[in-house]
């Protein structure tokens, strides 16, 4: 009944929310990625945990949510919820930077704490597999930078977000997924 009522208000939340389920949790937490330092970091890792993915760039007119997402990095990460901002150059080419200057650039101008990865692409046949997963291996690509997947407490996608979704949007369901 809990879980009804959370995914009811994050359907209510916007039109521009998409309801998926059917990631295999299992298949999840094999995954592992690349930080932007190029430390290993395992889906595993994370379990037990609320997980929010974005695909970012630091040249789009979204790029000012990095705020927001700080925010509930800020507020959230001791309560379970991890963050993790991928920076993508496969939409108009708004994050053409290295690794090292896209991290740079986060923290110097948005204070980004959060966990930033290694630049990826989301879509095509270079995808990273995390982006294969949450897609469901290409049948629903990304559409542009910003786009928000929140991974449940048991590695199960809740819910994905469109890029004009908010992350302040979020908040409530965030919260009530960690507990």
């Amino acid at each position: 009944m809990k879980l009804l009522l959370v995914l009811l208000l994050a359907v209510i939340s916007s039109c521009n929310t998409i309801t998926k389920q059917n990631m295999d949790a299992s298949e999840w937490y094999k995954l592992d990625v690349a930080s932007a330092e190029g430390d290993n970091l395992k889906m595993i890792d994370f379990q037990g945990k609320v997980v929010l993915i974005v695909n970012t760039a630091s040249k789009c007119g979204y790029t000012k949510q990095l705020n927001a997402f700080e925010e509930l990095n800020t507020k959230y990460k001791e309560r379970g919820l991890v963050i993790l901002g991928f920076p993508c150059n496969q939409f108009g080419e708004q994050e053409p930077e290295s690794n090292a200057t896209v991290a740079k650039c986060y923290f110097d101008n948005n204070g980004v704490t959060f966990q930033l990865m290694e630049k990826i692409e989301v879509n095509g046949e270079n995808a990273h597999p995390i982006y294969n997963l949450l897609t469901n291996n290409g049948e629903e690509p990304i559409k542009w930078n910003f786009t928000k997947f929140l991974i449940s407490l048991d590695g199960t996608i809740f819910n994905r977000f469109s890029s004009v979704i908010e992350p302040k949007e979020l908040e409530t369901t965030i919260e009530k997924l960690l507990n």
